[in-house]
């Protein structure tokens, strides 16, 4: 192992941290003028955002949070969970971002596993975080997230209702100064091979994964370039790898956020048309649920960058979304690299042609993001020639790549 040689440190006024919370020191961000959307249910300025945050801090702080705990959070996406991807590591506590599609018994491993401290649920979830509540090893503090404020008929001893709770909270909040290494996120893979595998990032790793893909597609020349006058919408769920870390971009760059809260083809095309969004990133199979949808044909899509990942982008749903007029692209990362780490940003000398050629050098997988190190290597971890022949393993270094599996080392 290589030994750094120590620096000497010259004092300074203020020993900046990467935290979260510096995300909003943007002014761009504190005074946007541009909205965060929910469905067709509720809609807030960003001061208003940052207010709501500062209401969401006071509020889980009088539930008892304190620095290094783990609040869960089961919902769909939404302008509430944003305001808990903020909230929730701005305290200093863990965000468990938990997998609402995992079985009953995957969910009640990984809250305990976690040991999340607090739970916040959508009532769509309440059932099932019921029929586990007497397994619940460290969850004591559970908080109701409802569209419309009601309660159902629950065993789970909420302490109140999120809208509810916010109305009741002051406006400001102190968040307070901690090391930019502390935990601030940890959610559980899929478990295809066994049990869910806990990955866990800092605020560093965060912050500079989100600089990382602000500058990687900020810099884009023309395809698939995102900057402030674009309307971004989620179609990949906020409880995976940070819905691919694009919210926390889109709040430092102060862009109109729009959240569809549970993924229906109707919902997502009426929000594409009514808050003309611009920029999504999805699965495949999303892409190909919306595309055929009888009201697609209705919607204009020629102004829709999207992303796809998740798995490998079909030619032909390439050539069927670029017909339609969409600047579809792929990217690669896992939820260990955080996940970004390759993009495919088509250079502009090579964007001409028709769409059948075009959908050819779509579905590749790109070039590296920023900051990261891809590399094709053979089974002694020896780089292999760029040839488009040699095949072997890939392997990833970047500055926000996880650091291991939560306790988990053997794993690691």
């Amino acid at each position: 192992m290589t030994r750094l040689a120590p620096i000497e440190r010259t004092p300074s006024a203020y020993d900046y941290q990467l935290l979260i919370k510096h995300l909003l020191t943007s002014p761009i961000a504190r005074a946007s003028k541009n909205e965060i959307v929910y469905r067709d249910k509720a809609r807030f300025s960003y001061p208003a955002f940052v207010e709501r945050v500062n209401k969401l801090a006071n509020v889980l702080s009088s539930l008892g949070a304190k620095p290094g705990q783990t609040i869960a959070v089961m919902e769909w996406d939404s302008h509430r969970y944003l305001e808990l991807y903020f909230a929730i590591p701005m305290l200093g506590c863990v965000m468990q971002t938990v997998n609402i599609r995992l079985s009953p018994d995957q969910i009640l491993y990984t809250l305990n596993h976690a040991a999340a401290d607090m739970v916040l649920v959508a009532t769509d979830f309440v059932p099932v975080l019921e029929s586990l509540s007497d397994k619940l090893e460290t969850a004591k503090t559970f908080v109701l997230i409802s569209d419309d404020g009601s309660k159902p008929n629950s065993k789970l001893p909420f302490a109140g209702e999120y809208e509810t709770l916010l109305a009741q909270a002051g406006g400001s909040f102190e968040f307070p100064e901690f090391d930019e290494n502390a935990r601030m996120s940890t959610f559980y893979t899929s478990g295809t091979t066994g049990l869910p595998k806990g990955v866990y990032y800092s605020h560093r790793q965060m912050m500079l994964h989100t600089l990382s893909v602000a500058a990687t597609f900020g810099t884009a020349a023309v395809q698939g370039r995102v900057h402030q006058d674009d309307v971004y919408m989620a179609i990949t769920p906020m409880f995976h790898v940070h819905a691919w870390g694009m919210p926390y971009v889109a709040t430092m760059l102060g862009i109109k956020q729009v959240y569809a809260g549970r993924y229906t083809p109707d919902m997502l095309l009426q929000l594409i048309a009514k808050e003309n969004v611009t920029y999504s990133h999805c699965v495949p199979t999303i892409l190909h649920m919306i595309l055929s949808h009888p009201m697609a044909k209705e919607v204009d899509l020629s102004r829709w960058k999207v992303l796809v990942g998740g798995s490998a982008l079909p030619k032909g749903l390439a050539k069927a979304a670029l017909d339609r007029g969409i600047d579809v692209f792929t990217g690669y990362g896992m939820s260990e690299t955080g996940p970004l780490q390759i993009i495919n940003h088509i250079p502009t000398d090579q964007l001409g042609g028709d769409n059948d050629h075009q959908a050819s050098l779509r579905v590749r997988t790109g070039r590296p993001a920023l900051l990261c190190d891809v590399r094709a290597v053979d089974a002694n971890v020896k780089p292999l020639p760029n040839d488009g022949k040699s095949t072997g393993e890939i392997v990833f270094r970047s500055i926000w790549t996880t650091q291991g599996y939560y306790k988990n080392p053997a794993a690691s």
